[in-house]
């Protein structure tokens, strides 16, 4: 992947440290269902499972962020931005009992960006037709 269309800003990466300390390994799939809004919802790692039609985006400190495709189509001309701010998250989320909560910011790509993407298109979850 050359250009990943996620990033983090410094409370999110606290938050993700805090969270990891406590339950291991996690990744983030944002979310576009019903019950949870637009939320990035954070999981211990192996206990969401990705489908093949889920789009990594990227990794933010080391966590995995997944969202799905067609949430995907709608989003595919911007970049990520996972934050953190005071208040209750999605029940789902881990960080829901810390008082705080995952929040996404989106921003245009750019012409360059969007070139890159279309030259080394992001992978799908496990399962992807490779076309082979």
């Amino acid at each position: 992947m050359s250009f990943q269309q996620v990033d983090a800003t410094p409370a999110a990466i606290a938050l993700i440290r805090k969270l990891r300390a406590v339950h291991g390994p996690l990744l983030f799939h944002q979310s576009g269902g019903c019950c949870d809004g637009s939320a990035p919802m954070c999981y211990p790692r192996g206990e969401f499972r990705i489908g093949s039609r889920d789009v990594l985006l990227g990794t933010i400190d080391d966590c995995e962020v997944y969202i799905g495709g067609d949430q995907y189509e709608l989003w595919k001309h911007t970049t990520l931005t996972i934050d953190a701010v005071p208040g209750r998250g999605a029940g789902f989320s881990l960080e829901s009992p810390e008082g705080m909560r995952f929040l996404t910011r989106s921003t245009m790509c750019s012409v360059e960006q969007l070139a890159a993407l279309a030259k080394d298109p992001p992978r799908r979850g496990p399962g992807e037709d490779s076309g082979a």
